[in-house]
């Protein structure tokens, strides 16, 4: 029973192991292809697939993508790629056939891809610089292979903001091409293990690694010497004086509020004492409550 489990373990240590070199794929066209692919597939047999698909020349215009260096992590939030969510689930009309694989194993070969077009549909390629978004306008009607680089996606906050814009990108490059019949073939290549786990950390507050967590209990701060930045360089002194200090402080104002509230309980406690009006014949003897009583 031990040996089954250990065997168990190492097999799923094995398989989590394989699946961090793997990257998603997406696939969706404007034309009816029924291609399929399960969601855990080889790079090889995936492009011997769409191969087989695109040799029957489908569109007018074929956009290959390729995305270094994501997992399909990056694409399980509805604001990061709002567009390709929106084209891959069905919601853009014009889209006929989509399907996507989470997880490949191996980089797409995406020249053998371009061969096949060239050879089997007559398609010029077309290269488009995502960085700045320019390129070559052709005036031929021959069906036409758009290949978008994007860059290498930044990692920390910035990488959410990366991934929407090339995002708006491939919508805005999608609007403007030439005919409404195209086919988008989007590849990425597995993140590296910088991307995965290196976390931007200011190197002033990098904590001692050589000492034990349970004693370094103290929280680092600049304890360097910085001097102050005066306004137009001149000389504190040669200011007027209510500039030089700081007279009303918001303990004097919490001072003056709260004798304020005092001095107003003590006056409502002298004017009631004040207003008591009681005779002098009160204190009297002769007409007091003893003088009353002997009387009776």
């Amino acid at each position: 029973m031990r040996i089954t489990s250990i065997v168990a373990s190492a097999l799923a240590l094995v398989a989590a192991s394989a699946f961090q070199d793997t990257s998603p794929f997406i696939f969706f066209s404007t034309s009816e292809i029924l291609a399929t692919s399960p969601q855990i597939a080889s790079a090889a047999s995936l492009t011997s697939t769409i191969r087989a698909e695109l040799r029957k020349c489908p569109s007018d215009v074929y956009l290959i993508v390729s995305q270094p260096g994501v997992t399909a992590i990056d694409y399980r939030s509805q604001q990061s790629t709002p567009y390709l969510r929106r084209w891959v689930s069905g919601e853009d009309k014009h889209v006929r056939s989509s399907f996507t694989v989470s997880e490949v194993l191996g980089e797409f070969d995406t020249t053998a891809l371009v061969s096949t077009l060239e050879q089997q549909c007559g398609a010029g390629k077309l290269n488009v610089d995502a960085s700045t978004g320019l390129f070559d306008i052709v005036n031929d009607l021959k069906p036409r292979i758009i290949m978008v680089d994007f860059p290498l996606l930044p990692v920390g906050a910035e990488r959410f903001t990366s991934s929407r814009t090339n995002d708006l990108f491939l919508s805005n490059l999608l609007s403007i091409i030439p005919s409404p019949n195209y086919t988008v073939v989007y590849t990425t290549t597995p993140a590296t293990s910088v991307n995965q786990h290196t976390t931007m950390e200011p190197s002033m507050y990098e904590m001692d690694k050589t000492m034990s967590p349970l004693v370094h209990m103290d929280l680092k701060r600049d304890l360097m010497i910085h001097p102050r930045a005066s306004g137009n360089g001149s000389n504190s002194t040669s200011l007027p004086l209510f500039e030089r200090y700081q007279y009303f402080t918001p303990g004097l104002f919490m001072g003056l509020l709260v004798g304020f509230l005092l001095l107003s309980i003590l006056y409502v406690a002298i004017s009631g004492v004040s207003s008591l009006q009681v005779s002098y014949a009160a204190f009297d003897r002769e007409n007091g409550p003893a003088a009353q009583k002997k009387q009776q």
